[in-house]
């Protein structure tokens, strides 16, 4: 996995079947890169997690292993820019092509922060 990914992003924004989800910005969601594994949170709590097999330098698959996504494969497109990250997942299991989750798609795009420090020996990034 790319070193820069590495560590907890918080979820400042999310569109599902392009509709807002500020529910989920409610719940405080957190996602975990460590690895080659990930962690969901909400509200501190762990709701989801799996592993990441690296696709290409901007896409990854997520395989879950416990919670909600358990025994699915879901491609996703990621963009690291600073301290935001946008992944874009293939709800459907089909891998997305762009950043965004337009009325009827089972697109799922979301933009996080960086919530903690980038790792020893990754390339710092400035926003």
């Amino acid at each position: 996995m790319n070193p820069a990914l590495t560590g907890t992003w918080e979820m400042i924004r999310a569109e599902s079947g392009g509709e807002h989800s500020l529910e989920l910005l409610a719940l405080r969601v957190e996602l975990e890169l460590t690895g080659a594994a990930y962690t969901v949170r909400f509200g501190g709590q762990i709701a989801d997690r799996g592993t990441i097999a690296i696709a290409s330098p901007s896409a990854f698959t997520l395989s879950g292993t416990e919670g909600p996504n358990l025994g699915r494969t879901i491609p996703c497109i990621y963009q690291l820019v600073g301290n935001r990250l946008r992944i874009c997942y293939g709800m459907d299991g089909i891998a997305p092509t762009a950043f965004a989750s337009p009325a009827g798609s089972t697109h799922y795009l979301a933009t996080y922060r960086r919530k903690t420090p980038c790792p020893p020996g990754a390339a710092s990034f400035v926003e």
